[in-house]
């Protein structure tokens, strides 16, 4: 209750408008300077083709820096498919750790009420040695060969 009447207060005093604007403020700023330094990196780029161009010629250095271009390009997006891929890998795994987590809390919350029903102990006893068989039966059961009957 303190974080929304903290909020409703910083709202109604005018403290969430300033805090808007001083992000907004930011954002243009940090643009700004981005844009700077990629013109920067720009006119870096242009002074060493000039100055290799000058020491190997013009078509030998084109041709190296398309080449080292198209590297780090090829890099980069290696570099963010295998991120991808093991961002994936764990988020997967969190949803799976959630999923657990969310049905043993809802087992949990039913169990009181299954256990003074009418069935009582046997409504849940039952489905577990069903499942408890059938994970033996799976254990035990060979599996189908490929390579026999050619």
């Amino acid at each position: 209750m303190g974080l929304l009447a903290s909020l409703l207060s910083g709202f109604a005093s005018g403290e969430t408008v300033a805090a808007i604007r001083r992000a907004r403020t930011a954002a243009i700023v940090y643009a700004l300077a981005a844009l700077a330094a990629l013109c920067g990196l720009g006119f870096l780029v242009g002074a060493a083709y000039i100055w290799a161009a000058a020491r190997y010629g013009s078509f030998a250095v084109a041709l190296g820096f398309g080449v080292g271009f198209l590297v780090i390009a090829g890099l980069v997006l290696l570099v963010h498919r295998l991120m991808s891929g093991a961002r994936a890998r764990r988020e997967a795994r969190r949803r799976s750790a959630d999923m657990k987590a969310i049905g043993i809390t809802a087992a949990l919350a039913v169990l009181p009420a299954l256990l003074k029903g009418k069935g009582g102990l046997g409504v849940i006893l039952g489905p577990a040695i069903a499942l408890a068989a059938y994970a033996i039966y799976r254990e035990n059961v060979k599996p189908d060969d490929p390579g026999e009957g050619k």
